[in-house]
């Protein structure tokens, strides 16, 4: 998060736009995180709300070319071979495959909602040589719903932000017990699931 505040405030809209292409080509960055902090700024007024959205879909659309073209170029070796070190294990990229085999150009759409997807969408577009004006159509469309919708979500969030720490700071000691107890009870169905099916 400090690295992410550091880019809005040092660099402004060009930290922005940088940040969402480093994010959709594969660099671990938190994207969904970033644009609902980029709506909060734009709610308290340190940034445009118009301008940041316009931003965050440049480097969103930039991003995905970027990756298509590396797709269409270097093919799928490369994403194999690179894939790892951006966190994009093969296990993940198999998964990918599979769904874009299955969706097609849809995926382009609808992956951006997807962790993990958004960033090999456009590589598998490019490897396996959808036409240009097809992976445009679909992949900033989907790029333009996938910023506007966080974007607006976290300006929209705006003051609840303090009610929502508030609530967490107050109930703190309630969710962790809730939560260790529900980590707890699934273990133990598992564990005995796992005992009936080796009897």
């Amino acid at each position: 998060m400090e690295v992410l505040k550091h880019l809005i405030f040092e660099y402004g809209y060009f930290g922005i736009f940088i940040a969402l292409v480093g994010g959709i080509v594969g660099l671990p960055l938190p994207d969904e995180v970033l644009l609902i902090t980029i709506g909060y700024y734009a709610y308290l007024g340190r940034v445009d709300l118009i301008t940041a959205i316009i931003s965050s879909y440049l480097g969103s659309a930039i991003g995905i070319t970027i990756s298509y073209i590396l797709g269409a170029k270097l093919g799928l070796p490369f994403l194999l071979k690179y894939g790892p070190k951006l966190h994009l294990s093969h296990t993940r990229i198999n998964k990918a495959q599979q769904l874009f085999e299955k969706h097609g150009a849809w995926l382009l759409l609808i992956g951006y909602f997807i962790p993990g997807i958004r960033h090999i969408t456009g590589y598998l577009a490019g490897i396996s040589r959808l036409k240009l004006k097809t992976f445009v159509l679909y992949s900033y469309v989907g790029a333009l719903f996938w910023v506007t919708l966080f974007v607006l979500s976290g300006y929209e969030l705006g003051i609840r932000w303090y009610f929502v720490k508030q609530s967490f700071e107050t109930y703190k000691f309630v969710i962790y017990f809730a939560l260790s107890a529900f980590i707890a009870v699934m273990s133990i169905v598992f564990f005995f699931k796992l005992k009936a099916k080796k009897t």
